[in-house]
């Protein structure tokens, strides 16, 4: 069913209605968006979706609504907001038609199910409420602050207000999604690294991406350091031991910290070498045989200690 409308509740807008509104009107661009509370918009018909309005949930219906007395929980009990349901039911379509690759579309749709859509349905339900200094600048209170002052006379102020926000929510979106997209390709990019580098302590990989997490996935514990081309030099950088903190699985020598060009190929050794961190946790060379001398040297000193 390709519908002619698209419709959702008049007045003052939320995250969840207005993120919706971005899957939908990227799948259904001909469909007028409707916003009404008006019984002969919000009633169900075969030529609209409507959602976080309509007092019922009915996929078959294409209504999406969640205020309603029994409104549908996931299955861990958690509420969904309007959002979570049109991603349900639509966000594959969403992903398939943001040409995704289709072995990926599962993997993106469940994580950005659960990193991005469930906290806007807990926050919409009131199950999650943001705290502290940082809490005025989560997604739903910045799409918020778009809305028309309470003072606001022109009858248009909502809608127009609505469709600024709208181009907005997009914009996070779809960057939140080509994000997790580019992870996945940055994914295969190092498992075939890995698989290439066999026991050795250095990764080689063709240009800066993620790398820990196909490194963990990989259970590539005998790795130490990885290298790889930046625009006009080449990166010698350690892999941090856990998700959060800053400890590495090894650290690049004492005696090159904070030394820079000649200094520092005096100290190596390494002719072309031209950056370490005073932290010791990245180096820079002006070559790839460069980078790669300096990251046997570390190798070398790390599995001495």
């Amino acid at each position: 069913m390709t519908p002619d409308f698209l419709v959702t509740h008049s007045g003052g807008f939320h995250a969840d209605e207005l993120l919706s509104s971005v899957i939908l009107t990227r799948l259904f661009p001909q469909a007028r968006l409707v916003r009404s509370r008006a019984p002969e918009w919000i009633t169900a018909g075969p030529d609209r979706i409507i959602y976080d309005v309509g007092g019922a949930y009915d996929a078959a219906a294409q209504i999406f609504d969640h205020h309603q007395r029994g409104a549908p929980l996931r299955e861990d009990g958690q509420p969904y907001s309007s959002f979570g349901l049109i991603w349900k039911h639509y966000g594959r379509d969403y992903l398939a038609a943001s040409n995704l690759p289709e072995a990926d579309i599962e993997a993106v749709h469940a994580g950005f199910d659960a990193g991005f859509v469930l906290p806007i349905d807990l926050v919409d339900n009131g199950a999650l409420s943001p705290s502290g200094p940082l809490a005025a600048l989560t997604l739903p209170a910045l799409l918020e602050t778009l809305k028309p002052a309470f003072d606001e006379t022109n009858p248009d102020a909502d809608d127009r207000a609505f469709h600024a926000a709208l181009a907005v929510a997009r914009s996070f979106v779809e960057a939140s999604i080509g994000k997790r997209a580019a992870k996945l390709r940055a994914e295969a990019l190092v498992l075939r690294a890995i698989e290439e580098t066999g026991e050795g302590r250095v990764l080689e990989l063709p240009m800066g991406m993620p790398f820990r997490p196909a490194i963990v996935k990989a259970g590539a514990d005998h790795l130490l350091f990885v290298v790889h081309p930046r625009d006009k030099d080449w990166c010698l950088t350690g892999i941090r031991r856990g998700d959060e903190g800053f400890e590495l699985r090894a650290d690049l020598p004492v005696a090159w910290a904070g030394l820079t060009n000649g200094d520092l190929e005096a100290v190596c050794g390494v002719a072309g070498a031209s950056f370490c961190h005073n932290g010791r946790f990245i180096a820079a060379a002006r070559t790839r045989e460069a980078a790669l001398a300096m990251a046997e040297l570390a190798v070398a000193e790390a599995t001495a200690a």
